[in-house]
């Protein structure tokens, strides 16, 4: 005898039937950076590098916590991060730099660079995590190239204690544990902000640093030296677009607008090993 169904189909299975309209209307739910209260969700855009070759980049954006990140990979297989921790007005830039095995260099490479994160640099992380991707397939090109910055980082931060400083320090950093640099300034603002400076080691002084060469004029590997790196953000959301309406009294929120930013960071390193990406022009 057959279990009691619809045209002899098993009860099970009915459920299943029924539920499956449901299942289809969730995944083809648009996402955006904060669907869903909670954990944020990740948003993946094709955007244009500066050299004009393509990638994907992910944003992320948790409003409970204020805070929004940005990762992509650089067709030398580089991955670069961003991390925006509105509440500690700190950000984070990370790359993680392939070696070269061949010339004995490690498997990877990891710095981190900490800098005063100020107001309007990029939208609000409640912002970040309503925006939705229309067309996943299209790919991004930043509307304003803002100009090339360059930092002294003439500081390094203590890993032990980064946390103080941003939560998420730890986890972006963790690879880069001696390789964590920030400057003076910014160290200055963030001691008055109730910073411990015990988080904070001097480096070299400026003194000193300008008697050392660029690391890639020096051939012994074991010779103290200024590097340089470089990292672009080829696409992020700077700023937020407000329109006028004569339904409206006062101007309303209605996009975003996409902005694309060079840093240039300089740095002591007591072995030129430490900065073998760094040539002679």
């Amino acid at each position: 005898m057959r279990p009691s169904g619809c045209g002899g189909v098993p009860t099970a299975s009915r459920a299943l039937l029924l539920l499956l309209p449901l299942l289809v209307q969730l995944l083809r739910a648009p996402r955006g950076v904060g669907a869903g209260s909670g954990a944020p969700a990740e948003l993946r855009v094709r955007v244009r590098l500066p050299d004009g070759q393509v990638t994907e980049e992910s944003l992320q954006a948790d409003s409970d916590n204020d805070n929004i990140s940005l990762e992509l990979r650089k067709p030398d297989g580089t991955l670069v991060s961003f991390t925006a921790d509105f509440k500690k007005y700190v950000k984070i830039f990370r790359a993680l730099i392939l070696g070269e095995l061949e010339k004995g260099q490690s498997q990877f490479q990891a710095l981190c660079f900490v800098t005063r994160l100020h107001h309007n640099e990029i939208i609000p992380s409640e912002a970040m995590a309503k925006l939705r991707q229309k067309n996943p397939r299209a790919v991004r090109q930043a509307e304003e190239v803002r100009g090339l910055e360059h930092l002294h980082m003439d500081i390094a931060v203590n890993f032990s204690q980064g946390a103080l400083l941003s939560p998420h320090l730890r986890n972006v950093c963790a690879e880069a544990v001696d390789a964590i640099y920030t400057r003076q300034e910014d160290v200055k603002f963030w001691l008055e902000q109730g910073v411990h400076s015990s988080m904070f080691k001097t480096l070299p002084k400026d003194t000193e640093q300008a008697l050392l060469p660029r690391c890639g004029q020096v051939r012994d590997r074991g010779m103290p030296c200024m590097c340089h790196y470089s990292l672009s953000l080829a696409w992020y959301p700077c700023m937020l677009k407000y329109c006028h309406s004569r339904d409206r009294p006062v101007p309303y929120k209605c996009g975003i607008r996409s902005c694309q930013k060079t840093y240039s960071f300089n740095f002591y390193v007591p072995q030129r090993q430490l900065c073998l990406w760094d040539e002679d022009p």
